[in-house]
């Protein structure tokens, strides 16, 4: 199933993404005059900072509507599918914050990314990670069941372990310096429909209109004995898996 996106819809319900990408950044230590390839780079917001670092950046998105924000804050977005890289040895870095989970056949993207990073160019990012949103996902399974949809046929996402993300960077030439799971529970600024207006496009794009609100209510009711708190609100059960690797020399 195919994501679409909608920017002001994830700038009301999703800024915490690039908000908590910054850390990821940080991991990366960009320098003035690398250039660094930036994979999924959405609105560009992140990928602005890199460029604020003395960077020289290319910001790579499927979504045309976000690239199209992306180049309003100066950055050099580009269209173009993850699992269609089509750089040669011309990146001293590859980042990426919470994309890769969306690029369900990995093997494709970590042969377009070791072909685009120079000998000894590292591979930096943050994705979700082997049970990340399990109880949204029951919340969706559930509602999906009860309309007689298969959750596996629809699925949008990759959730790998640390284990197996570690094994496909190492047999794509890549040296492992980092690689595990943390959760990192997350408050939500708006509450769990925005969230699944976002992130969740793809199952209602799947159902009629009429139908599409009646799941997304269905789906929170599911969900909120896990998920709100009175006192503080929505959040998700995400789980992030952090990586930092370095291509070999050789």
């Amino acid at each position: 199933m195919s994501q679409r996106w909608n920017p002001s819809d994830y700038e009301r319900n999703a800024r915490f993404v690039s908000d908590y990408g910054s850390s990821v950044v940080e991991l990366l230590d960009p320098r003035p005059g690398e250039r660094i390839l930036d994979l999924g780079c959405g609105d560009g917001v992140l990928t602005r900072k890199l460029l604020e670092r003395g960077c020289e950046v290319v910001g790579v998105d499927s979504s045309a509507d976000m690239v199209e924000v992306a180049r309003t804050l100066g950055v050099d977005a580009r269209v173009m599918d993850g699992h269609e890289l089509t750089f040669q040895a011309e990146f001293d870095a590859v980042f990426s914050n919470a994309a890769l989970h969306w690029m369900t056949r990995p093997e494709r993207v970590l042969a377009g990314v070791s072909r685009a990073l120079k000998p000894g160019g590292r591979f930096v990012g943050e994705f979700g990670g082997y049970g990340n949103i399990d109880a949204v996902l029951a919340g969706i399974k559930g509602a999906l069941a009860e309309r007689r949809l298969d959750f596996d046929a629809m699925n949008p996402w990759y959730y790998p372990t640390d284990e197996e993300y570690r094994t496909l960077l190492e047999r794509h030439g890549m040296r492992v310096v980092q690689c595990a799971l943390f959760p990192r529970p997350t408050r939500l600024p708006t509450d769990l429909a925005g969230w699944l207006r976002v992130f969740g496009r793809s199952f209602l794009d799947a159902l009629p209109e009429v139908e599409r609100e009646p799941f997304v209510a269905d789906v929170v009711e599911r969900c909120r004995p896990r998920l709100y708190d009175p006192a503080q609100g929505w959040w998700v059960d995400y789980v992030r898996l952090r990586f930092f690797a370095v291509k070999d020399r050789a």
